[in-house]
């Protein structure tokens, strides 16, 4: 529940047996299953302790993206190389952000969202970024 993306395979199943092992989860790990699933989905999985298959892992939102057992690796393989084609700053600010969103208003940096965005402007990837889209070729990115 704590990565970034998560991904499955047909056939692939989730449970959370706490309730059966007699354990209790504390607030982050139940915190991160509300924001994912939301509250009802959270109580049914968390108070059976039952198992469900991929297909409902996708419609509850537990996992992003379901592939061919066989496939999971290579698709996995293809959306990091995706994403490590990409800015490294921009992923950066991208994952900031996120997590600042998801925090209470109250306890937000919004300075460090103003910091790392102006970090991508001041960028030489930025510049190399603008560059390749209007020279129409795939853009070289330092991380820079």
């Amino acid at each position: 529940m704590l990565t970034d993306i998560r991904l499955a395979s047909h056939g692939s199943q989730f449970g959370i047996p706490a309730a059966r092992l007699g354990i209790a989860y504390g607030y982050d790990g139940l915190n991160h299953l509300v924001s994912l699933v939301g509250p009802s989905w959270a109580r049914l999985l968390l108070y059976t302790g039952m198992r469900i298959d991929a297909a409902e892992a996708l419609r509850i939102g537990l996992v992003e993206r379901l592939f061919p057992q066989g496939e999971l690796w290579g698709e996995t393989m293809t959306i990091a190389e995706t994403i490590a084609q990409n800015a490294p700053l921009a992923i950066k600010a991208a994952k900031i952000t996120i997590a600042e969103v998801l925090k209470d208003e109250s306890r937000r940096d919004m300075e460090a969202i103003k910091t790392i965005g102006n970090a991508c402007m001041d960028s030489e990837d930025f510049r190399e970024g603008r560059q390749a889209f209007m020279e129409k070729r795939q853009p070289q990115f330092r991380g820079r």
